[in-house]
């Protein structure tokens, strides 16, 4: 009867591409989660020789310090009452020139919405999620006066319409006519409210 020689050898060879292909399979199935950003076109850079003079009035402050505490018009506010304050700021129409406002008409808070601008400021340490939630509510506040005036005008939301218009499938779908109309909508309804969010530099 033959003895045996020992316990037998496992080959290896193979081990480093066996690893190799694993490898390659986890980066191609692997999804890698990332967190959504700010949809914000910055404006060219230009040089203003003569900057216009703005009224202390038409600037409405918004400052976030490092606790996540909001401050705005020197005071202090929870969160869910911003986008409101907001809304009473831009819809203001202090002047009388806005026909289509329907603030207060306080003639110590904005003139119109073409001359009222929201100014954010943050501390260095300042939470992120805090920040995106600010200007969530910002945002929210043109939004909602969009809205109404859009559905005033067209019958429709004003988000609706950009919403269609930002969709990559809708100029392919629609008439190089229909298309055009659908952005002049959203331009004439950026006009009287525009996006004017001011952000100073964080301390």
């Amino acid at each position: 009867m033959a003895r045996r020689g020992g316990a037998p050898e496992v080959s290896a060879g193979s081990m480093a591409d066996i690893a190799f292909l694993l490898l390659i399979f986890f980066l191609v199935t692997t999804t890698i989660e990332t967190s959504a950003g700010l949809d914000r076109k910055l404006p060219p850079m230009e040089e203003i020789l003569d900057p216009p003079v703005i009224k202390q009035k038409n600037i409405f402050t918004v400052v976030i310090n490092r606790e996540g505490q909001l401050l705005v018009e020197d005071e202090l506010i929870n969160v869910k009452d911003l986008k409101a304050k907001a809304i009473a700021f831009l819809d203001n129409g202090g002047d009388g020139t806005c026909a289509y406002c329907k603030g207060a008409k306080d003639a110590e808070s904005s003139d119109n919405p073409a001359k009222a601008i929201i100014s954010l400021k943050n501390d260095r340490e300042t939470k992120y999620g805090t920040y995106v939630t600010i200007q969530n509510e910002l945002v929210g506040a043109y939004n909602e006066l969009r809205n109404r005036e859009a559905m005033r005008l067209f019958k429709t939301k004003f988000t609706d319409l950009d919403a269609e218009y930002t969709n990559p499938e809708t100029k392919d779908k629609l008439s190089e006519e229909a298309y055009e109309k659908l952005k002049e909508k959203i331009k004439r309804i950026q006009q009287l409210f525009p996006l004017i969010l001011s952000e100073a530099e964080t301390n």
